[in-house]
């Protein structure tokens, strides 16, 4: 078995096969293979980088491997789909984050709409409902409210300009 191990090494070195050697022969080839994944050239380095500092790590056994570039291929694609995993985990907690942030924001922005127009006097708040949320037009609403439709006109300026005041002046 000892044998067997020694003359594994012998023929790696023999294949000329050394670390600085397979660094030199594979390190630009395997930055622009990064780039295709990584679409950065930052990214690329360090994913490149990463892989060759794993496999020196390992070298001896690398070096008698069938393939080393193989090897050093299959190590980059393994850590940029780790690093895909951890980005879109992260991405995944940004969204998370913003959800609760936006849905605490629209529920107070609900609550200060509410409390407005629960402030506006009932007739301006009766024009309002029906010409802005049940979308009746103004000669329809009169209709509704047994007044002309010049007066829900008048009773919905006044409340839009209320609300507008009121809208302002909240936190």
């Amino acid at each position: 078995m000892v044998t067997e191990i020694a003359e594994t090494e012998v023929e790696a070195e023999s294949r000329g096969e050394d670390f600085e050697g397979f660094f030199a022969a594979e390190r630009g080839r395997l930055v622009r293979a990064c780039l295709l994944l990584t679409g950065d050239v930052a990214d690329a380095e360090d994913l490149a980088q990463e892989a060759l500092s794993r496999v020196m790590e390992r070298w001896p056994d690398v070096a008698r491997m069938e393939s080393p570039t193989g090897y050093l291929y299959r190590t980059a694609l393994n850590l940029n789909r780790k690093r895909l995993r951890r980005l879109a985990v992260a991405a995944r907690r940004l969204m998370a984050d913003r959800v609760e942030r936006d849905d605490m924001a629209s529920a107070d922005d609900r609550m200060d709409v509410l409390r407005a127009v629960a402030s506006l006097p009932f007739a301006q708040r009766e024009a309002l409902v029906l010409v802005e949320w049940l979308e009746y037009s103004a000669e329809e609403a009169g209709s509704l409210l047994g007044i002309e439709a010049v007066s829900v006109r008048a009773r919905l300026h006044r409340a839009r300009t209320s609300l507008r005041r009121s809208l302002e002046e909240s936190p």
